[in-house]
């Protein structure tokens, strides 16, 4: 049974940081790309980034191109989302999902067929 389990999730001011991770279980880890997307409530779940399998190529949505990094462990079977600059409108659920498909370009939910529970993440004062 593939499990995907996020962590780090939590309230923050404005302008602080989070790491999300994501550890992978029942998959080999390094066959898959990787991903992060996010909920809002009342909102439609939206791409946040990619990861290709290898490590070698990311892929980040404009609105947290240059605050936020994805990164993998392949040996340890875990995903990261390193958060900077952190603002009120990046206040979701967020969640990691894996698929074979890695585009580079663009970020789309059916390239992915395992996900995560979620981890809150709420950016307030």
């Amino acid at each position: 049974e593939v499990q995907l389990v996020e962590s780090g999730g939590g309230l923050v001011q404005p302008g602080g940081s989070l790491r999300l991770s994501c550890t992978a279980s029942g998959l080999t880890f390094d066959d898959y790309a990787m991903a992060w997307f996010r909920q809002a409530p009342g909102k439609e779940r939206e791409g946040v980034s990619c990861i290709k399998w290898s490590g070698d190529s990311t892929y980040y949505s404009d609105i947290v191109k240059g605050r936020f990094t994805i990164s993998r462990d392949n040996a340890k079977n875990t995903l990261y989302l390193q958060m900077n600059s952190l603002k009120p409108e990046d206040t979701a659920m967020y969640y990691c999902a894996a698929g074979r498909n890695y585009r580079g370009n663009a970020l789309r939910p059916d390239d992915f067929g395992y996900w995560g529970l979620g981890t809150q993440v709420t950016v307030s004062s």
